[in-house]
């Protein structure tokens, strides 16, 4: 089915561009408005697009790509973002985000929804790239030590584009289309073909959903900037590199698979050493993303199911976490946990979704991340990678143990030097509203199978009561293991990460790359002066070359030849263009 409809990235964008002038001549409500209004009506709108439809265009005259392709997987991708979206720009109109940094976000969103719905591999890099761009300028725009993240942000997800960039490449050489295989007509391609193509595939992709080596940019960023940005930073990049991840790799890859418990395990210990709790929540995004790369990795139709469930899951909850501590930032102008305590007494709103949120990431019964969460899991265990269970079940133990954490010593341990009010009412709305929906999707699963890949034929059970039992015991683990390691936690400093590594040597090795780059340019520029100077004097008076006294005769020789060499080559170039 081929029909000319508009991409639902199109609306947005319109709204990125009207934003700004809606905020000087409308005031700063009338272009949050405009924006919740742009990304809420992609919502039905890609509900309503029935699947199969796709837009081709003709690159360049040779190259056929596609802007719209609309399958269950964009399709999912596309409900998500569209409403998260909204409700960050609500957020962000309650907690006092500028409409620059609004339309920022804005673009960011349109470019996330134009790679999640586009049916071919150029389309989807063209977009990646943008993403790359409006991510780095809502990081940048906040100033101060965001100025730098981005730059680091910028330099590490350009080295992931370019990899992707050349796994592409090398996709047309082998297969010569850069059409997805799932697309009507098209002779079906399983993802990256050949050997260096899904390599390289692997590692650009690697760099957008955190694998372990190539994660620092996630803690080392996502803190930095504005609240309202830190919330909508946390759903887009990540989420679209699993799809990504997924067009890449759809009949799964084993290695892949075990990439994702790592990162499981890695994430969820490095996030419960932090203090500062933007910090922790983004390693929780490396931790999380690990159990959505685990499925993709471990294919089939339940694995597969549960990767996108997670995805879609792990976006309303990250979300209100990052909404529920960017209420604490904002009302407190503190980060550390060390400087906090007991805030659930005087802000109850935020206590409760926050923790709506935690036993949601952590996989609690009865909240949306036990079902999908699960899915993998069960998936893992079926399939017999016995190590990777292992794994995914080690990384939920670390979740509840960093939540407990987060919980106890923000809202319940200690008591808060001073009055702090609650989440204001453009806070607390939208983070009541995602928070129903964790607790919907937790106790009416067929909910999310709706829109799952394959959800309508899933034979899947949550609630039995092997899985229950499987959820609590983890959540006693970690509260064993919270009061255990309680004492030895509170005394940890800041933990060393690859970033330090990584922070010196984009700051030195780019600042050398631009000296030695800067120093060619300038020794071929006086070479290129002093030629024309000679070839100038030559032409205009020869004699006063031979009569240089200064000059040794050798010298006069080397010189007027050269200064002949040049008119003559000037003389055949205007011949030749002429």
């Amino acid at each position: 089915m081929v029909d000319p409809v508009v991409p639902p990235f199109v609306p947005v964008v319109v709204a990125t561009l009207l934003l700004p002038l809606v905020g000087k001549y409308l005031g700063r409500s009338a272009a949050h408005a405009l924006g919740i209004l742009a990304t809420a009506v992609v919502v039905p709108y890609v509900w309503l697009v029935p699947e199969g439809v796709h837009y081709q265009v003709e690159l360049f005259g040779a190259f056929p790509a596609v802007l719209f392709n609309v399958d269950v997987f964009s399709t999912l991708m596309g409900l998500i973002f569209g409403f998260i979206g909204a409700v960050a720009v609500a957020y962000s109109w309650a907690s006092d985000a500028d409409t620059v940094q609004t339309a920022f976000a804005l673009s960011y969103v349109g470019t996330s929804l134009g790679a999640v719905f586009a049916g071919d591999w150029l389309t989807l890099i063209f977009f990646w790239e943008l993403m790359a761009v409006t991510s780095t300028l809502l990081v940048w725009h906040y100033g101060g030590k965001a100025v730098r993240a981005a730059f680091r942000y910028a330099l590490l997800h350009g080295i992931g584009g370019t990899l992707l960039l050349g796994a592409i490449i090398w996709q047309y050489a082998a297969v010569g289309t850069f059409l997805f295989g799932s697309l009507p007509g098209v002779q079906h391609t399983p993802g990256m073909a050949g050997t260096v193509a899904p390599v390289l595939a692997a590692l650009g992709i690697g760099v957008n959903v955190g694998f372990v080596g190539l994660h620092a940019w996630l803690p080392d960023t996502y803190p930095r900037p504005h609240i309202a940005a830190s919330v909508f930073l946390c759903v887009f990049t990540t989420k679209t590199g699993v799809y990504g991840m997924y067009r890449a790799f759809p009949e799964g890859e084993l290695a892949i698979a075990y990439m994702g418990g790592a990162m499981a395990v890695f994430g969820a210990c490095m996030a419960l050493l932090q203090n500062d709790m933007r910090r922790l929540l983004s390693y929780h995004i490396q931790s999380q993303v690990g159990y959505m790369v685990a499925g993709v990795g471990i294919a089939g139709h339940l694995a597969t199911a549960g990767a996108f469930g997670h995805v879609f899951n792990h976006i309303l909850y990250k979300s209100l976490l990052f909404m529920t501590v960017g209420v604490v930032v904002y009302r407190t102008g503190e980060e550390s946990l060390k400087k906090l305590g007991g805030l659930g007494r005087q802000m109850p709103i935020t206590a409760i979704t926050f923790f709506v949120a935690a036993f949601s990431i952590a996989g609690f019964p009865g909240f949306n991340g036990f079902v999908s969460k699960g899915m993998v899991i069960v998936a893992a265990h079926e399939e017999h990678y016995n190590l990777l269970w292992y794994l995914l079940l080690a990384g939920g133990v670390g979740t509840f143990l960093s939540f407990i954490k987060l919980g106890y010593y923000a809202f319940v341990h200690g008591e808060y030097d001073g009055y702090v009010e609650d989440a204001s009412v453009g806070q607390a709305v939208p983070m009541i509203a995602v928070a129903a929906l964790c607790i919907l999707f937790g106790v009416y699963p067929p909910a999310l199978y709706e829109i799952l890949p394959g959800g309508a034929t899933l034979d899947y059970t949550v609630f039995t009561f092997k899985h229950v039992l499987e959820g609590v015991a983890l959540a006693a683990a970690g509260v064993i293991g919270f009061v255990l390691l309680k004492t030895p936690l509170s005394r940890v400093a800041k933990i060393p990460d690859i970033d330090r590594l990584y922070n010196p040597g984009s700051l030195y090795g780019t600042r050398g790359f631009v000296v030695a780059t800067t120093e060619l340019y300038a020794a071929v520029d006086r070479t290129v002066v002093r030629a024309t100077r000679v070839t100038v004097r030559v032409v205009r008076d020869p004699r006063s070359m031979i009569d240089d006294a200064t000059v040794d005769r050798a010298t006069r020789q080397d010189t007027i030849g050269f200064g002949v060499f040049l008119v003559v080559v000037a003389l055949v170039v205007a011949v030749v263009v002429l």
